[in-house]
């Protein structure tokens, strides 16, 4: 079991790093990130499962980002810029917070600041120069990207100027040449992200903490990714792409699901040994202590819709790689901490890519009052190489769910999930996932402060009112720390 440290039954929160309070409308890698481990720490907790940083993209969504790679610098905290000189306390506007994460205001308040940080920034910095080389597998066409894509008013890259689309080396050394300080903003901007985020990183890890962290199985067609490598995907010449990911139609979506996300070309990563691939998981395990694989089940078969397509009604299933990349990944990297999210529709190549690897599977308690006492969500069901969830970002939370769900389902509830009737639902679904087997259990911050659906993190398939709820400060105290180490008392001994 690759989660296993010193105690074979251990517990976490979740919480995305744009849901901590701040004055600048979006959380940051600042004070209120270190209290949040402190307040993990006091809990008796030993996981943060912070979802990804990558920058957002279409929907406020990390899962739609421009790079695989790279931060979303509206994390950076402007009063550690401060700190270390880069800007002083006057330049630090009044906020208007609205409790809420507000992109667009934060972009407003923010992206002056980081500009005119980095204008005083020294590159002769050694940390930087040592950032650059260690990350030069992807920084440089990031920040050429970022600065073309931002001279096109935002476009993407098939519609960029033929020399720059199919990046021509004169093409793009006059385009260097004329954007030098765009280029360098996207560069040491990236450089103060990461150094940020490395040193609540270790933080935690002073107290005892390990980050989990999200990995998008796809990446999106508007990324440097693609423009970058677009041999690693199944492009046409015109370097849109040839098929587009997503899901077939089910009971929930007549028409499927329409991602749009390029899909990988497995017989060249195969030929280069999965070469991207693995320094993806490189530059991700340097990050992060854990790291959860969203949409595992692709890597046993993969469901692919041809480019230009209205919805997902005309796609097909393809095999994927299986465990020969996973077997390739170990030859390099040997035992590797992944969660594998195994959710959705049944499939038997899953489940057996599942047990052929070892990785823990996801088991979501929400999931588990349906259908009947066989559920596979329910903890009677599942083992121990597991990470039970009340809830994960994708659904409402746990009291927004009880609020909805069907009488059979309630009914299930409550035979099932015992407790005296004066303790609220939530706490007994949370102590219900504590008491399983599974050797890992995660709950969002939002059900240990039993809020309904409008704290509600994301709603899959739309594309407004997501990734903006963020907690106050008065609810991280010291009886919600009591709360949550009562809860998985037994756990992180």
């Amino acid at each position: 079991m690759l989660l296993r440290g010193n105690c074979d039954r251990e517990s976490g929160i979740l919480l995305h790093i744009s849901s901590l309070p701040s004055d600048y409308c979006i959380g940051s890698f600042g004070k209120r990130a270190y209290e949040f481990v402190d307040f993990l720490h006091k809990a008796k907790q030993r996981y943060w499962q912070i979802l990804p940083l990558c920058p957002v993209g279409e929907g406020n969504s990390p899962y739609k980002s421009v790079s695989a790679f790279a931060g979303e610098i509206l994390f950076i905290d402007l009063e550690l810029l401060c700190e270390e000189g880069l800007l002083t306390q006057s330049d630090l506007p009044a906020s208007p917070e609205s409790g809420k994460t507000d992109y667009r205001a934060a972009r407003k308040i923010k992206l002056p600041l980081l500009k005119k940080a980095v204008k005083g920034f020294d590159t002769r910095n050694p940390d930087y120069l040592q950032f650059l080389h260690h990350n030069e597998f992807w920084i440089n066409d990031y920040a050429l990207y970022m600065a073309v894509k931002e001279s096109y008013g935002g476009e993407t890259f098939d519609r960029f100027e033929d020399g720059l689309k199919y990046r021509l080396p004169g093409a793009l050394e006059r385009f260097r040449s004329e954007h030098k300080q765009e280029i360098a903003f996207y560069k040491i901007s990236q450089f103060l992200f990461f150094k940020q985020y490395f040193a609540l990183k270790t933080y935690a890890a002073r107290h005892k903490i390990k980050i989990i962290g999200d990995l998008p199985f796809y990446v999106s067609f508007d990324s440097s990714d693609v423009w970058k490598n677009p041999d690693v995907f199944r492009l046409g010449r015109d370097m849109t792409p040839v098929l587009v990911a997503g899901v077939p139609p089910d009971i929930f979506s007549n028409d499927g699901q329409l991602w749009g996300n390029p899909i990988y070309d497995w017989d060249y990563l195969k030929k280069t040994d999965y070469d991207w691939w693995k320094r993806r998981l490189k530059h991700s395990l340097e990050m992060f202590d854990v790291i959860r694989i969203d949409h595992f089940r692709a890597f046993a078969d993969y469901y692919t819709i041809p480019y230009g397509a209205e919805n997902a009604k005309s796609g097909k299933w393809e095999k994927g790689a299986g465990m020969s990349f996973w077997n390739s990944i170990s030859r390099t990297f040997g035992k590797v901490k992944i969660i594998a999210e195994d959710l959705g529709e049944e499939s038997p190549e899953v489940d057996k890519l599942v047990q052929e690897s070892g990785f823990p599977n996801m088991k979501v308690l929400q999931f588990a009052f349906n259908t009947d006492l066989q559920n596979k969500f329910l903890p009677k069901n599942y083992g121990k190489n597991c990470v039970c969830y009340t809830g994960t970002h994708d659904n409402d939370t746990s009291l927004g769910w009880l609020n909805s769900v069907s009488k059979k389902e309630k009914i299930m509830f409550e035979k099932i999930v015992a407790g005296e009737k004066n303790i609220p639902p939530v706490i007994r679904l949370i102590r219900f996932g504590m008491k399983s087997k599974a050797r890992l259990v995660i709950v969002p911050l939002q059900d240990y402060l039993q809020l309904d659906t409008s704290a509600r993190m994301n709603t899959p398939g739309t594309l407004s009112g997501n990734w903006q709820w963020r907690y106050s400060v008065d609810m991280l105290n010291d009886d919600l720390a009591d709360t949550v180490r009562e809860l998985s008392k037994g756990r992180n001994r």
